[in-house]
């Protein structure tokens, strides 16, 4: 019997400076810190629209040497934002940080990614209405991503079903 699993519900990461990655996520992301762990040198982080206790794990370790990209392990983390309009902010907010490192449309799903401080890949990704999937339903095709396109055409959608509503915060 396979386990049941629903979705990821958070991801830790190893970060050479504890403070500057805190600082990061919450300028990148807007998160806030829910927990602190001294002898662990620790933070957890949540996302402001989460309904979960953290989202984040950040373990201070000190300096290492980067890991290779290609090397074995965590390639990146996705984030998902309700939407379209929201990708495009993130695109912007990234920039901002000078942690933007391209962007791409994987069919059913529209994706802009980044770096953190210490190097960690991640991605922030928008969902096409399931409705819309078509020829995408069982592709994920990297090609070029039109965000101007894509904005006008989806401008408002939201597809993130299961977000702690807008008027809770």
């Amino acid at each position: 019997m396979t386990i049941q699993a629903v979705r990821l519900n958070h991801a830790v990461l190893f970060v050479a400076d504890l403070e500057r990655s805190i600082a990061f996520y919450e300028a990148a992301f807007g998160t806030e810190i829910v927990a602190r762990e001294p002898r662990a040198n620790a933070a957890f982080l949540r996302m402001p629209r989460s309904g979960n206790h953290h989202d984040l794990g950040l373990f201070g370790v000190g300096a290492q040497p980067p890991r290779g990209r290609g090397a074995i392990g965590l390639y990146h983390l996705a984030w998902q934002v309700d939407t379209i309009d929201d990708l495009e902010q993130a695109r912007a907010t990234l920039s901002d940080l000078d942690a933007y490192t391209g962007e791409s449309s994987h069919g059913a799903t529209k994706s802009v990614y980044g770096q953190d401080p210490d190097g960690n890949e991640f991605e922030v990704m928008w969902m096409v209405p399931k409705q819309s999937w078509g020829e995408f339903a069982n592709a994920a095709p990297v090609d070029r991503l039109d965000l101007a396109a894509e904005v006008d055409q989806w401008r408002g959608v939201r597809t993130a079903a299961e977000l702690v509503p807008l008027d809770a915060r």
